[in-house]
C-alpha cells in the first residue's frame, strides 16, 4: 500500500512537471526566395538551384516555383533520354516530375515538392539509366529551413501517369530506407 502512495505522488510531480513546461511551436515554412542544396558526406554542399516559396490568401497552402539550375550538371545520353547529371563519386541525374501538379505543400505535407526534387544514381562506369535507383529526399520542416534524407524509390512507377493527378503517386509503401552513407550526397536542405 505504501508502494502504491509513492507511485501516485511521483506521478503527481512528474504529472505537474509536465504540464509546466513551455511547449515547443513548431517550425514554419521557410517563406520567400531560398536556394537548395544537396550535401555530401563531408558536408560539403552542392547549391542546384532555387524554390519560391508564398502563402495562399486564405489557405494554408504555400504555393511554390522551383527552379532547378541545370548549367551545374553535365548532360549525359542515358537508355535514349537526355539527362541532366551531377558528376561526382556516383552520377546525381535530376529526373522532374513528368505530370501536372499543383505545386503546393503545407507544414505538414511537402510530398509534392519531394516528388519534383527526384534524383536517380548510377556508378560513373554504368552504361544506362536504372530508373529502380531512384533517390526520394523525404523532407520536413525544421527551425533552418526545409531538411531531406535520402530514401530509395522505384522511379520505374512513373512510366505511366497515376490514376489520381491531384494526389502524389509515392505513397509510404512505395519510399524505402537506403544506407545514407553509400549515398554521394544523402542530404538535401533549403534554405
Amino acid at each position: 500500500m505504501m508502494r502504491l502512495a509513492t507511485l501516485a505522488r511521483h506521478a503527481a510531480a512528474v504529472t505537474l512537471l509536465l504540464w509546466q513546461m513551455p511547449i515547443a511551436s513548431a517550425a514554419s515554412l521557410p517563406l520567400g526566395d531560398r536556394s537548395i542544396y544537396l550535401l555530401d558526406n563531408q558536408g560539403s554542399e552542392h547549391r542546384i538551384g532555387r524554390v519560391e516559396l508564398q502563402q495562399q490568401a486564405g489557405s494554408d497552402l504555400v504555393a511554390y516555383q522551383l527552379e532547378v539550375d541545370t548549367g551545374r550538371f553535365a548532360d549525359h545520353f542515358l537508355s535514349m533520354k537526355e539527362m541532366k547529371c551531377l558528376e561526382g563519386p556516383e552520377h546525381m541525374c535530376f529526373l522532374p516530375y513528368p505530370y501536372d501538379n499543383p505545386h503546393t505543400l503545407s507544414e505538414t505535407d511537402l510530398r509534392w515538392l519531394e516528388h519534383d526534387l527526384l534524383f536517380m544514381f548510377k556508378p560513373p562506369s554504368q552504361f544506362g539509366a536504372n530508373f529502380w535507383n531512384g533517390v526520394y529526399y523525404r523532407m520536413t520542416v525544421t527551425d533552418g529551413g526545409i531538411e531531406g534524407e535520402a530514401r530509395a524509390v522505384d522511379l520505374n512507377q512513373l512510366a505511366a501517369p497515376p490514376d489520381d493527378l491531384t494526389q502524389p503517386p509515392f505513397g509510404i509503401h512505395d519510399i524505402n530506407e537506403t544506407e545514407l552513407e553509400q549515398r554521394w550526397l544523402p542530404r538535401l536542405i533549403i534554405r
